[in-house]
């Protein structure tokens, strides 16, 4: 494949089996799978776009998973004192978390839980300040994708430097790792100080 050609992107079986592949990376719900289906992607042919459309694809199947497991952990919290305690530290973590971002955070700082944390915090976020399905997922992949074509564009120009996808995916994966612990910490230290 060469150059955007979204409509007929998946007119052949091998075409169908190639994007199967990076979707299959794509849906891993860790950051390491960005790095490693874009490289694939890029070996495979396929424009950034399309990689783009594939990541869509896989925040829509995490939202049609992780829907169903959010609302059922909910439920028997409800009605399950063990599953409640759970529910109740895991409300707690998740209002430390939000709390950076105000007490009632709007869309936007919903979509910048999504991008700094995960879809799926951010999910929940947008929950629990009262967003349905459709909203709260919308706001949710909005953040994740954002979050995607950073990965996707420091991946694509970091394998264009080095020429080699492994060591382009290692980096990127280890710079998604140690990165925001190196921002807390700056943010930690100099975050205090009133000027």
């Amino acid at each position: 494949m060469s150059g955007l050609n979204l409509l007929g992107t998946f007119s052949s079986h091998q075409t169908w089996a190639n994007a199967w592949e990076v979707l299959m990376l794509f849906v891993i719900p860790i950051g390491g799978g960005i790095p490693a289906g874009v490289i694939l992607a890029q070996a495979k042919g396929f424009h950034w776009a399309e990689m783009t459309v594939l990541y869509f694809i896989s925040d829509l199947m995490l939202a049609c998973v992780f829907e169903p497991l959010m609302l059922l952990m909910i439920y028997v919290g409800k009605k399950h004192p063990v599953v409640a305690k759970v529910n109740e530290a895991f409300r707690a973590s998740m209002k430390r978390t939000v709390s950076q971002y105000g007490l009632n955070p709007n869309p936007f700082m919903l979509v910048v839980i999504s991008f700094g944390v995960d879809p799926m915090t951010g999910r929940v976020a947008a929950k629990a300040a009262g967003h349905r399905f459709f909203s709260g997922w919308a706001i949710a992949i909005v953040g994740d994708l954002f979050f995607f074509l950073l990965i996707m564009a420091s991946t694509l120009w970091l394998n264009s430097y080095l020429g080699d996808g492994t060591l382009t995916a290692v980096i990127i994966m280890v710079g998604m790792m140690v990165v925001p612990g190196i921002v807390r910490k700056i943010k930690a230290k100099f975050g205090k100080v009133e000027i």
